[in-house]
């Protein structure tokens, strides 16, 4: 699956929807093996840019850090737009389409009229979010009985005005959340990829800036070959498969 790639490891730390519900809506709180976190549901609680405990993909799982914290996100240098982010009519178009006939968009019915785009701050270390505005347990009331969902934010950074296709990419990313595809799940990722599919690392300026920042975290800079002893620098965030010299297996 393409979440497992290095590149998607990324998007998954930094797309964060504002609501972490990873059971049925009406799977009680206190059960042990429920993954809901209680988030606050008035402001952006963004997700901290990856460190080595978080490289894994997280699967429905959002870390909240409220905005009190300051901290310069990686792409704090992108200048504040004049103008409000742009809705790309022909992949909402697409993103209902897609959603035709599953079940789990709850909110489809709703959600063409429901959302609106803003800028997220230039400090966020996140590429998009999605945010219900009607709290946590009348947006779990709603999902439960398929009722409208009330006003849903979608926030985008400035920076994504640098890159087309990820722009589309990460509106697409959120909008299907917003519409009941609230986790990241194979569906979630093949629509999302089926409707707006993601730049190549290769060739995309600012995908490669990103990997730079979350590089840059790591505790591990280099790689040691533990059979012959070459050493190179760390390119990627997954872990190499073989010695770029000896050609070994690790």
């Amino acid at each position: 699956r393409g979440l497992y790639h290095a590149k998607v490891a990324i998007f998954q730390l930094i797309y964060t929807p504002m609501w972490v519900l990873s059971q049925p809506a009406d799977r009680p709180r206190h059960d042990k093996d429920s993954r809901l976190l209680p988030l606050r549901w008035s402001t952006l609680c963004p997700t901290p840019f990856p460190t080595s405990n978080q490289m894994k993909p997280l699967e429905g799982v959002a870390i909240a850090r409220f905005m009190g914290e300051a901290k310069r996100g990686p792409l704090a240098d992108t200048p504040l737009p004049e103008d409000p982010p742009s809705v790309p009519e022909d992949v909402v178009d697409d993103v209902l389409a897609a959603l035709s006939g599953h079940v789990e968009a709850v909110f489809l019915p709703w959600i063409a009229d429901r959302f609106t785009v803003e800028w997220l701050d230039v400090n966020d270390d996140r590429l998009g979010m999605t945010r219900f505005e009607e709290g946590s347990n009348e947006l779990i009331r709603r999902r439960r009985l398929r009722l409208d969902p009330g006003e849903v934010t979608i926030g985008l950074h400035p920076a994504l005005l640098e890159d087309e296709a990820l722009y589309r990419h990460t509106f697409a990313h959120e909008l299907f959340h917003a519409a009941g595809l609230m986790l990241h799940t194979e569906l979630h990722d093949r629509l999302t990829n089926q409707v707006a599919p993601s730049p190549a690392m290769k060739d995309s300026p600012l995908l490669q800036r990103m990997r730079s920042a979350v590089l840059d975290t790591l505790k591990v800079q280099e790689w040691t070959c533990k059979l012959c002893g070459f050493s190179w620098k760390r390119t990627t965030v997954r872990r190499p498969t073989r010695c770029l010299k000896c050609a070994r297996p690790w």
